[in-house]
């Protein structure tokens, strides 16, 4: 029993990755240092792509997931505002060993870290050709591409800083691409909330979180032993870069100019026949 008489029994199964940014969102909201409003949560740290598959499986209360895999779970989870990572210049980035084009990669194999990740919806909105797709978890990529086992990769978190230390280049930057094809920022990743929790629930967990992501920035330093303790093997200098990156204004709240990239990209994945339409409001309130 939680001896908090403030805190509900049971507690929500919450999914994240050990990745920076995430530690860094989710440290005051687990460790009940902000509001939580009565909620519990009992925390799940798994690759994205794992977090994808468990979410649409209805495993996970609350979780991460990639924006590509919130196009096939609108109807059993609400979005929340807060807590995802969406930004410019943050996208995946194509790599391979040589100065190679991305038309010269049509009917090689492409390393993806994962079916589900916005990554994978990514490359195939830049070129639907692009179809010989390995799916290998995200930080076995750069290898891969390096022993020549895969012609090219698309690498995502922190491998957007080691990837020269592989001698690979990158060919292309897919968020870039989105920004200057859409004009929008790209969306990474969002947090989504079982729709049986109710609207009410969900916008507990969405104000939560924000308090969550506020407490990080204003107190950067109160969740170093936490996230230093999943990213062990990360350079102090990489896990601050990495954090930089990927925690913004829009972790804060997707605002409207958020919300209009979301709806963009799943209005794409839709026209290119990658995720069904949906009638359900993507948000609870």
């Amino acid at each position: 029993m939680n001896s908090d008489p403030g805190v509900t029994e049971p507690p929500l199964s919450l999914g994240f990755s050990p990745c920076p940014n995430d530690t860094h969102i989710f440290h005051a909201l687990v460790h009940r240092l902000v509001d939580t409003a009565g909620l519990s949560f009992r925390e799940r740290l798994e690759d994205v792509e794992t977090l994808n598959r468990l979410a649409m499986e209805g495993a996970l209360d609350v979780s991460k997931v990639s924006y590509h895999a919130l196009g096939h779970l609108r109807d059993d989870y609400f979005l929340l505002r807060a807590g995802g990572a969406l930004g410019r210049g943050c996208g995946p980035l194509v790599v391979a060993r040589g100065a190679l084009s991305m038309a010269g990669l049509r009917g090689k194999p492409i390393a993806v870290p994962g079916r589900y990740t916005t990554a994978a919806l990514l490359l195939r909105l830049f070129d639907p050709s692009l179809d010989t797709l390995v799916y290998l978890p995200f930080h076995e990529i750069m290898g891969a591409v390096a022993r020549g086992e895969v012609a090219a990769g698309v690498i995502i978190h922190e491998s957007r800083f080691t990837f020269p230390e592989y001698g690979l280049t990158k060919l292309l930057d897919l968020g870039d691409w989105w920004e200057r094809e859409t004009g929008c920022p790209i969306p990474l990743g969002g947090i989504v909330a079982k729709r049986s929790l109710g609207a009410e629930t969900a916008a507990a967990i969405d104000r939560a979180l924000r308090e969550s992501v506020a407490y990080a920035r204003a107190n950067p330093a109160a969740a170093k032993a936490y996230i230093r303790s999943h990213a062990q093997e990360m350079s102090d200098e990489v896990c601050v870069a990495h954090i930089g990156l990927y925690v913004n204004d829009f972790s804060l709240d997707l605002g409207s100019e958020g919300e209009a990239a979301v709806k963009t990209l799943l209005a794409r994945g839709e026209q290119a026949g990658i995720f069904p339409p949906s009638p359900s409001s993507l948000f609870a309130l």
